[in-house]
């Protein structure tokens, strides 16, 4: 396998994204994604951020096991995920879940900044590794309980979470700056849906379900400890 190879496997993820968009437009409300998150998903070269025996599969439109009882996220919800937080370059990102840092890699080519989270250290080494095989130097990451967020780096402009609490996390809701943006899924595990929370400049919260999904629990709490 080579990176033309890969080229034309990224290409067909990219009609199947396209597709899926299409399938679920009256939920999302819009017919096709963000041109340049678009953009992004045809570029960041997502095998490079799965185990080296699943790489055949990388560009497939599922989850795929990265180890640990965790998953890198289909490609679709990434994309969408990333559309409905509507970033801006000037942007500074709080993830909660690393993974082995593909996610990542999307948003830090879309936003100025990106503080990424992981609970498990084993996957935080992976993707640091990962990371910087590539050349990203505007992500950083630390090994923590997302549940926390980052409150030496806060506020964020956008928050986005890969793992589902039951309900959001209030350290993540203060963490939202006014006028930001929040993705997550939330919901006991056989009923999560998709959230878009927005903080206006007021303070003021409003959410917006718009998928049914399925993403491993966050775990955490408000009285857990914020380091491992």
């Amino acid at each position: 396998m080579n990176e033309v190879y890969f080229a034309t496997l990224r290409e067909q993820m990219m009609e199947d994204i396209t597709i899926h968009t299409n399938y679920v437009q009256d939920q999302i409300g819009k017919q096709a994604l963000d041109v340049q998150v678009m953009r992004v998903m045809g570029k960041v070269p997502r095998h490079e951020f799965v185990p080296v025996e699943l790489q055949l599969y990388a560009y497939c439109d599922t989850p795929l096991p990265i180890g640990y009882d965790k998953t890198i996220s289909q490609p679709f919800i990434v994309a969408l995920m990333t559309d409905l937080l509507a970033l801006q370059e000037t942007d500074t990102v709080l993830e909660i879940g690393t993974g082995l840092g593909y996610h990542a890699a999307i948003l830090a080519e879309l936003a100025h900044k990106v503080y990424s989270v992981e609970i498990i250290e084993e996957l935080a080494q992976q993707a640091n590794l990962r990371l910087h095989r590539l050349g990203y130097t505007n992500i950083e990451t630390r090994v923590a309980d997302g549940y926390h967020g980052w409150p030496e780096i806060a506020p964020f402009d956008r928050i986005i979470a890969t793992a589902a609490p039951d309900l959001i996390p209030p350290p993540l809701i203060r963490q939202l700056k006014r006028g930001g943006r929040m993705v997550l899924p939330a919901g006991l595990p056989e009923s999560q849906k998709l959230l878009l929370v927005q903080k206006d400049e007021a303070g003021t919260l409003s959410s917006k379900e718009i998928l049914d999904v399925r993403f491993s629990q966050m775990e955490g709490s408000e009285d857990s400890h914020c380091f491992r």
